[in-house]
This record gives structure tokens, sequence and C-alpha cells, in this order.
């Protein structure tokens, strides 16, 4: 195991790298808007620009990288990552954070998938499930890290800025001075929605309300933290627990996911996100512990939704055609989180900040009834034809080339079978 997974160390540390410095990026930004006097529709609006450049990075890298190669395409988006940090502490203003965090996520996806493909050039048959296991449990320890590192400063200064600046150009030196070979072009996807409603409706309209709750939830839980009293301490762990007990609860659901009716098992974990929304919105909580424990229900259940609902479109997706359901449905889970940041943010500015969770609590109740609704008009899918369940990192972590890594030794020869003939990449030999 150790011979196969050593060479692909640069690659793992240029992620971890990638990760904190989004981890801290991510979380400082709406502290910092908070205890600047910015309305939580502007700081709605950040999330709102991440999810807009995210997507836009996810379909237009593999052409940049086609272009001027898999090393340049890195270095440019990390550079551009940590120029946006730095700007985003130069000029404390609305109307620039936007645009600003929209870069970031451009830049963001771009890095993730470059080196997604070159951990996935790398992975054969027998490794490739190590491999994708380890990558998501480095993604998911630096993003906690990057956010937990909050606890140790003043949020009001430049520290952390500079420290995500700092650590985006970190991620340039494994990969700059690595001698891993360039790998094959990237994934590309397209946003078919004909034919993601065709193959699944239930996935399609599951994903959009999971996009709308969690990224209305990730760009403002600190907001909503801030202002019901909560330390910068408590903050940062309110941020953090959500995404820990999410992955956590990924084994049980998976487990009863592939031994039942999926549809059944996304029902019974939103209603359990739906419970968190009601204690949120009614209980009144504001004691610490308390808080904690409501943030780990709902993280536990919203973070651990998106998995099935792409286990289940892949349940009934033509041979060959995984990597683009899965992509597809990626982008749709981008469309819902540009929406749901600045819906919530809306909602904050004018009724309080519980009304986060009246937001994400109708996204669940919809979701819910129209699982339901295909409960009644749909038959399920026969066990024999069920793949397995893929645990992985968090949706607004991944890219069409996540779906290429996950992907199994047969799966993946099916799409590459099918995928259309393009040009290599133009590295000039580095």
């Amino acid at each position: 195991m150790l011979r196969s997974i050593l060479p692909l160390t640069a690659l793992f540390m240029g992620s971890a790298f990638l990760l904190f410095a989004g981890g801290v990026n991510g979380l400082i930004l709406p502290v910092r808007g908070e205890a600047e006097g910015f309305s939580a529709t502007s700081l709605g609006l950040l999330g709102t620009g991440w999810a807009t450049g995210y997507v836009a990075g996810c379909l237009r890298t593999p052409a940049l990288v086609a272009r001027v190669g898999h090393i340049r395409a890195f270095g440019a988006m990390c550079a551009l990552a940590a120029i946006a940090v730095l700007l985003s502490l130069v000029l404390i203003k609305p109307w620039v954070w936007v645009p600003v965090r929209a870069l970031s996520g451009f830049c963001f996806a771009g890095a993730a998938m470059i080196v997604e493909s070159w951990l996935n050039e790398r992975a054969d048959a027998a490794s490739r499930g190590r491999i994708f296991g380890i990558y998501t449990m480095v993604n998911l320890a630096a993003t906690t890290a990057g956010q937990m590192v909050l606890t140790l400063g003043d949020s009001r200064g430049y520290f952390f800025f500079v420290l995500a600046a700092m650590v985006y150009c970190l991620a340039l030196l494994p990969t700059a001075i690595s001698a891993t070979s360039t790998p094959t072009p990237l994934t590309s996807v397209s946003l078919n929605l004909r034919g993601l409603w065709k193959n699944s409706p239930i996935a399609v309209f599951s994903v959009f309300m999971v996009g709308v709750s969690n990224a209305a939830f990730g760009t403002l839980a600190a907001v909503y933290a801030a202002r019901i009293g909560l330390t910068l301490s408590d903050i940062a762990l309110f941020a953090s627990i959500p995404i820990l007990a999410g992955a956590a609860l990924q084994i049980p659901v998976g487990i009863a996911s592939d031994r039942l009716d999926r549809r059944r098992v996304l029902i019974g974990v939103a209603g359990l996100a739906l419970l968190a929304d009601a204690l949120f919105v009614f209980g009144g909580f504001v004691n610490p512990v308390g808080v904690m424990v409501l943030a780990g229900l709902f993280g536990a259940a919203v973070f651990a939704m998106y998995p099935i609902i792409v286990a289940h479109a892949n349940d009934h997706a033509a041979p060959g055609t995984f990597i683009q359901v899965s992509g597809g449905l990626l982008l749709v889970f981008g469309v819902g989180s540009i929406i749901g940041p600045t819906v919530a943010g809306i909602a904050m500015s004018r009724l309080g900040p519980q009304s986060l969770f009246a937001v994400t609590g109708v996204a669940h109740i919809l979701l819910i009834l129209f699982a339901l609704l295909r409960l009644k008009t749909a038959p399920a899918v026969a066990q024999e034809k069920k793949g397995s369940f893929q645990a992985g990192p968090l949706a607004r972590g991944s890219t069409p080339e996540t779906a290429a890594l996950a992907a199994n030794a047969v799966e993946l020869d099916a799409d590459r079978a099918n995928a259309p003939e393009t040009d290599g990449p133009k590295d000039g030999g580095t």
C-alpha cells in the first residue's frame, strides 16, 4: 500500500494546503464582515458569489488546462486565490468582497480539479479506493483545521487573511517540484437538465434543494452564531462540528441505503434535518453546549444527503454515464448553492438570525414532499441493480474530477470508452 501512496504525497500536501486555506478564508470573511457591520444580505451574497465562481470553474477549467497545461493552470489558480484573499483585506467593502469571492470560487474549483486529475491518473484498480479514501480524509482534516485556526487569534486584524494567502501560495510548491507525470486532460461535463431529469427526477430536485440548504448554512452559519452571542472559538466549532458529524453519519447511512430503498433513507435523513431546523427556529437555544449539539444533529443530516442522492441517480444511470451523471448533479447542486445564501441572507436581514433555519427547513420540507410523491409514482430500484454507496467529500468541495476519482475500475473504463476524443495537455514536457 505504501508503495502506491508515497509517490502521491506531494499531491495530498497540495490538496491539504488548498483546503486549509479555503477553510480559513471561508470562515474569516463572514466573521469579519459581521464585525464590520455588513448586512446579512451582503454576507449571503458572498456565498452566491463563491458558488457562481465554483460552477464556472468546474465548467471552464478543462479548456484552460488543455490550452496551457496542468502545472501552469494550477499555479495561476493558487496565485489568483492568494491575491483574492489579500484584496479582501485591502478593500473591506461588500461590493468588493462579492466578486472577489467569486474569483476565489473559480480558482478553488480549478485547482481542486487539477489535483484530482493527477490522483486519478495514478490510481489503478487496486489502489483507487484507498487513494480516494485518503484524499477524502485529508480534505476533511484540512478544512476543519483551517476553520479551527480562527480560535487562535483576533478576527479584526490582518493575520488570518495573510495566513490564507500564504497557504494558498504553499499549495503551489508540492506540485511545482514534484516529479509526478502530467496527467491526461480533465473531465468535462455539461449541465444537461433534461437528461438528468429523465434519469432521476428525485435526484435533480433533491440535489437542488440540498444545494440551497447547505450553501445557506455554510455561508451564514458564522453570522447566525455571532448574532446569538457566541464567541469566536464557539463560532469556529459551530462551523466545524456539522462537517465532522456529516462525515461520520455517511457510514451508517451508506449501509442503510444499500439495503433499503434509497428514497426512504433520504426521507429519513431529511426528516432528521427538519427536526434540527425546527429546534433552531423555535427552541430558542443560546447556550453554547445546546447549540453545538443541534449543530451536530443538523450537520449529520444535511451533509449525508448528497451521497445518497448521487448513489440513487447512478442506480438509474446507463452504463458509461457515471461521471456525466455525478458531474451534472454537482452542477445542479451549484445552482442551488447560488440561490440559497441570497435568500437566507435577505431573510436574516428582515426576520432575524433564526430565519436561516426557516429557509433550510423549507428546502427540506419540499425535498421530503417530492420524495414522498416519487415513492407513490415510481417503483424502487431492484436490489440486484443497485450499485454501492460511495462516501465522499462534501459536495461543496467536489468537482467533476471527484466523480472520476471515486469511480471504480469498471465504471471508469465504461465512461472513458464513451468519452469524446480530446487533445492532450500542453505542459511543454514538464
